[in-house]
């Protein structure tokens, strides 16, 4: 009796062991048919976007638009990689009658907006027939006033905020409330500064100083880039580079801006070739795709592991 049981149980076990493994087998080919499909599907959106790319229809004159929105960082669509090849590829067609650059940014770094500007700049200056225009919607502050300065001439809605001419370093300090919940920092460093600015310790004097004058410095390059670019056409007052927000209406008559003007506006008016060709460029939708693919790829791939995990116990 004892040896039936065991042979019952024995071949239980196997079976058991051969359901397991054949659902495994088929979830590993579920999973992989499906990244399989899903990676095909990227490249042919891919493939589409090129297309559509490289038939990019510039026959006639036009206006070139490279659009600054959003934040200005690196892995942005407002990054200095991307804003400087849409303007490369803005000046380099031959039916350009002029560029507009069409900000709405709040600003972003200092270091990508210098870049934008210095490329603005450089191409303006290789193609003296070409103009570039800034033409700013709802917000053109710090960084992307940085960016508009480099242009010949700036356009504002009446509405429009304009300046915030300064520079700024964000942090916070907790050490009151470390002390309330009774936590202590322990921080062990090799160099008595690899410490800077810790939030979890009290603000050390030389430290803040030494950040002021890092924030003075930006600043005072910064300032120069808004002299440089708009030269006597600015009416400087005290307020003008304290970080101060104006109207555009306001811009206008402090020197900050230039005209009121939409796109449409300028390239039908000012240019005088109202066809506008858009060179931005941002994420398409392939790349898009394929990012959030990779996304679920990892996360199926994690709960296939994670119901295997029974089975390999």
């Amino acid at each position: 009796m004892a040896d039936e049981n065991w042979e019952r149980e024995t071949i239980e076990k196997l079976a058991f062991a051969a359901i397991r493994e054949q659902r495994s087998s088929r979830r590993w080919g579920i999973f992989f048919k499906l990244l399989t499909f899903a990676y095909i599907g990227a490249f042919v959106l891919l493939a589409f976007d090129w297309k559509s790319k490289t038939d990019l229809v510039t026959d006639g004159k036009h206006t070139a638009l490279v659009e600054v929105n959003g934040l200005i960082a690196p892995g942005t669509d407002a990054s200095a990689e991307k804003i400087m090849s849409s303007l490369q590829a803005a000046f380099k067609d031959k039916n350009t009658q002029g560029v507009v650059v069409r900000i709405n940014s709040p600003g972003g770094s200092p270091v990508q907006a210098q870049i934008i500007f210095d490329e603005m700049k450089r191409l303006r200056a290789k193609n003296a027939n070409i103009p570039l225009y800034a033409v700013v919607e709802d917000l053109c502050a710090s960084g992307g006033y940085f960016v508009a300065a480099g242009a010949d001439r700036i356009y504002v809605n009446p509405s429009s905020l304009i300046g915030s001419i300064g520079v700024r370093l964000d942090g916070f300090g907790v050490t009151g409330l470390m002390e309330k919940i009774g936590v202590e920092r322990r921080l062990l460093t090799a160099g008595e500064n690899k410490g800077f600015l810790d939030p979890f310790l009290p603000v050390d004097e030389k430290q803040k100083q030494h950040a002021q004058e890092m924030l003075g410095e930006i600043h005072r390059q910064f300032i120069s880039v808004v002299r440089q670019g708009r030269g006597t056409r600015l009416k400087e007052t005290p307020e003008m580079f304290s970080g101060l927000i104006w109207t555009g209406r306001k811009s206008v008559d402090i020197g900050l801006a230039d005209a009121f003007g939409s796109l449409d506006f300028v390239a039908r008016e000012v240019i005088k070739a109202e066809d506008i060709v858009d060179f931005t460029q941002k994420e398409n939708i392939a790349e898009k795709f394929a990012r959030r693919i990779g996304m679920g790829a990892a996360s199926a791939f994690a709960e296939v592991i994670a119901r295997q995990a029974p089975a390999l116990r």
